[in-house]
């Protein structure tokens, strides 16, 4: 696992746009999945597992944004990529923080919360050596704390090996400046 923090500026090339778009099924699915399911098993997994790569396929997903904490408020932009060999049709990634956030959520379309501090938003198609859809959340967060740890990791891709794990496995410490840190 990486750990990445970097000061405003250094990646000014992200740019929030888009949203993503998953079928009604797969957001209300992606709430009761866990971690522990299967693909194909019921929940956003098995949704997502019926769209999948496919066993013996072999993509290597990652993930480059910025995240900015400011008075509670905690926003995190990222643009998922896949380096190949091959296309992905869908992938999700996962966001976990280290403290708790609010009891609503305003999430992007595609996105779910799945746990008292864990996001899961879906990526769309990941083209062999392309990047995918561009992911902003805007969560609020249940108190103000000071520094908050985020990790960046991928939740599902089909069923495809990925043979270099130390990009799409990522954690960010945010400190409360209003500042950004690019990953």
């Amino acid at each position: 696992m990486e750990v990445v923090a970097v000061r405003r500026g250094a990646v000014r090339s992200v740019v929030v746009a888009g949203s993503l778009v998953l079928g009604v099924a797969g957001l209300a699915c992606g709430a009761q999945a866990s971690a522990g399911e299967a693909p194909g098993a019921r929940g956003a997994r098995g949704v997502w597992a019926a769209r999948g790569a496919g066993a013996g396929s072999e993509a290597d997903v990652s993930y480059h944004g910025r995240v900015r904490l400011a008075g509670g408020r905690l926003r995190v932009w990222l643009i998922p990529a896949n380096d190949g060999p091959s296309a992905l049709p869908d992938a999700a990634v996962r966001v976990r923080l280290s403290a708790d956030l609010a009891g609503r959520q305003e999430l992007a379309e595609g996105c779910a919360r799945t746990g008292t501090r864990e996001v899961v938003c879906g990526t769309g198609p990941l083209p062999r050596h392309g990047r995918g859809r561009h992911i902003a959340l805007a969560l609020e967060l249940r108190e103000r704390p000071d520094e908050v740890s985020v990790r960046v990791d991928t939740w599902w891709n089909g069923g495809a090996s990925d043979r270099n794990r130390a990009n799409n496995e990522l954690v960010v410490l945010a400190l409360d400046t209003g500042d950004s840190y690019a990953f």
